[in-house]
């Protein structure tokens, strides 16, 4: 591919200035303490902010794309908004020195797709409503789930990264890089297949039914999990990566003492699970219908973090059965009281503020502030990072995430 010279231009421009926020040091500084915290080392609350609605953010058109060629408007994404995040929002967001070329898999996929409804209420949004049609009622479906079948074209992984190498040789390194972990979440899928009224009737009248398609679906994973190992397509993830729906997974724990550079197997990264369909299922028939089955992933990797959305505070008790899990998401919804006493110093104790703050018709910073501290005091002598995330709206106003992301540092800063 021939790339034009006047997007070679930006790209370029783009690239010194990621690897200049790169070289400061604070950098370094932020990622020491991300680690501290994923070992469970005394250290201040961290915050990140992700799921941005990046529609609404554009300021002076710094997200504006200005190349043509399509493989370096993709590349610009990401550059301008790795750049707007750290010069409006940064929270303890953390910029390597280096750029990432994405290896070109395949995957046959599960064999099954949506059938849904969909209402929206701001066209510019990936937010929408849907209704799902389901297409799994009886044992004779469960074969609409298929086995995921991977290859690698290594050609096209070698052309991107020449690609990336030319455009940013002499200004910042760039290297080719496989799969970082994935979000692991078979009941996301299922309800889009069953349908969620009936997913959950089905836990209770046709148990075994349930058990069936878990059985089959979760063996599907492992199968795509197995061939990512034997092609040697993983990439380790304990660096500025986000771990399941919480934060960086920078670890001295990760990889192995046994690790081999040139081959990355699942025990040396973080996996993770969650099934958010569950949050007013019971610890019981939680454990019966996900987590025995989750498990069975899980237990595959070196560390990993449980749960997104689903209130957790009062599963607890299932969940420490998982003994390489670190750390724990805490939604909105949660009774932090208890959550603070059940989680302790055992795990990480991920954070979810409610984003609802940020799409009320008027932005308070005050309010914002005062239930930020009214948590931060209920969690003290956790281990605690501070996830603002599914961000639906900002009302178009960016600065309102701007300044809670002020406000998050100067009061986790008081705790340091």
């Amino acid at each position: 591919m021939s790339i034009p010279e006047k997007d070679r231009t930006i790209l370029r421009k783009l690239g010194e200035k990621i690897a200049g926020i790169a070289a400061l040091p604070v950098q370094r500084e932020k990622a020491e303490m991300w680690r501290r915290l994923n070992d469970l080392e005394p250290v201040k609350p961290m915050i990140w902010i992700n799921e941005i609605p990046w529609h609404e953010m554009d300021v002076n058109d710094e997200l504006k794309i200005q190349c043509t060629d399509p493989f370096c408007r993709g590349v610009e994404g990401g550059l301008r908004r790795t750049i707007y995040q750290w010069e409006h929002m940064r929270g303890d967001m953390v910029v390597e020195g280096a750029l990432y070329s994405s290896l070109v898999i395949r995957d046959t996929g599960f064999g099954i797709g949506e059938d849904v409804d969909i209402v929206r209420t701001d066209p510019r949004s990936g937010v929408v409503s849907r209704t799902f049609h389901p297409q799994i009622r009886e044992e004779k479906d469960i074969e609409k789930i298929k086995m995921p079948e991977i290859t690698h074209d290594e050609e096209a992984s070698e052309r991107n990264y020449q690609q990336m190498a030319n455009i940013f040789h002499g200004i910042i390194p760039v290297k080719k890089r496989g799969i970082p972990g994935q979000w692991f979440a078979p009941w996301d899928n299922l309800i889009r297949w069953w349908g969620v009224q009936e997913a959950m009737i089905d836990l209770a009248l046709r148990p075994e039914l349930v058990h069936m398609v878990m059985e089959h679906f979760i063996s599907a994973y492992i199968h795509r999990l197995d061939q990512w190992e034997e092609l040697n397509l993983l990439a380790l993830n304990n660096s500025n990566i986000r771990i399941g729906s919480g934060g960086y997974g920078y670890s001295d724990e990760l990889p192995q003492d046994d690790f081999e550079p040139d081959h990355v197997r699942p025990i040396d990264i973080w996996g993770c699970a969650t099934a958010q369909i569950f949050s007013e299922v019971s610890p019981q028939m939680h454990e019966e219908f996900a987590l025995q089955y989750e498990r069975r992933w899980l237990d595959r990797f070196g560390l990993t973090y449980y749960g997104c959305c689903e209130p957790l505070d009062i599963k607890m008790g299932i969940l420490r059965k998982v003994p390489n899990l670190r750390k724990i998401s805490m939604s909105p919804w949660i009774d932090v009281d208890r959550a603070a006493k059940e989680v302790g110093t055992d795990y990480v104790f991920s954070l979810k503020p409610n984003p609802e703050i940020l799409g009320r018709d008027a932005w308070h910073p005050d309010i914002a502030r005062k239930v930020l501290n009214e948590t931060l005091e209920k969690t003290q002598g956790c281990v605690v990072e501070i996830i603002m995330k599914d961000i639906s709206t900002v009302r178009y106003e960016p600065q309102r995430l701007w300044e809670w992301a002020d406000i998050a540092v100067e009061e986790t800063e008081k705790l340091a």
